[in-house]
Parts: C-alpha cells; sequence; structure tokens
C-alpha cells in the first residue's frame, strides 16, 4: 500500500473532491484538521492547517498545498473523463498528452495539489 500526504486548506472541500470526483472513500475524518481517503492501494492523507504536518519549520517556512509532486490515478478512457472534469469546473494544468506508455492529463484537486490520471497504453 501507497500512503501520500498532501497540505491541504479546507478539508471537507477536499474530502468531496477525492471522493465525488475521483472515487476515492472516507476512511477516517478528524475534524477541520485531518482526514484519509482511500482508492485501491493508494491511501492519502489530507492534512489541513490545524494538523502537525502544517506546522511551521525551524526556518519559519510555512508547509503548503501546491507543488509539482504528485499522486498518479491510472483510469480508462481519460478523454471522456477529462470532458467530465472540464464541465463542472475542475482546474487543468496543461492539455491531455500521449507518450510511449499511454496518455496523461495534470488536473489540480480543491487546493491546487496537482493529480495526474493515467491511462496506460
Amino acid at each position: 500500500m501507497a500512503v501520500v500526504r498532501y497540505l491541504v486548506e479546507d478539508i471537507e472541500r477536499s474530502i468531496e473532491f477525492f471522493t465525488s470526483r475521483l472515487g476515492f472513500t472516507l476512511e477516517t475524518q478528524m475534524g477541520s484538521a485531518f482526514a484519509i481517503v482511500r482508492l485501491g492501494d493508494l491511501e492519502l492523507w489530507l492534512s489541513g492547517p490545524q494538523s502537525s504536518a502544517a506546522r511551521p519549520m525551524p526556518d519559519g517556512a510555512r508547509p503548503a498545498p501546491g507543488g509539482w509532486n504528485r499522486i498518479v490515478v491510472r483510469v480508462e478512457e481519460l478523454a471522456a473523463i477529462a470532458a467530465t472534469l472540464n464541465e463542472v469546473g475542475i482546474r487543468f494544468r496543461g492539455e491531455l498528452v500521449s507518450g510511449p506508455g499511454g496518455k496523461q492529463l495534470l488536473i489540480e484537486d480543491s487546493e491546487g495539489n496537482p493529480i495526474e490520471l493515467f491511462e496506460p497504453r
């Protein structure tokens, strides 16, 4: 099983995004500080501003959502999924691209964290 932590600003909004848009299930929620959602063998930890993961570093830097590291969700019929996500206003980071291994599309979750949707060849 893989475990990934995403920093988020709003736990409820993040849970809604991952469960209603990408098919994750809610495993655990600790108020507005932390939640765990799961998709197959992936456990995603959503850490809000009140979580220990969001505490400032010794130099004062604050962990925040965003960046380019990402989870990859394998899908079938990526073009159809992209059309549906576009209709409901999901933010895309570029266009659907094809490569030697398949097709990919980068989207953003409700907090600006990237997610790669990948359709294997």
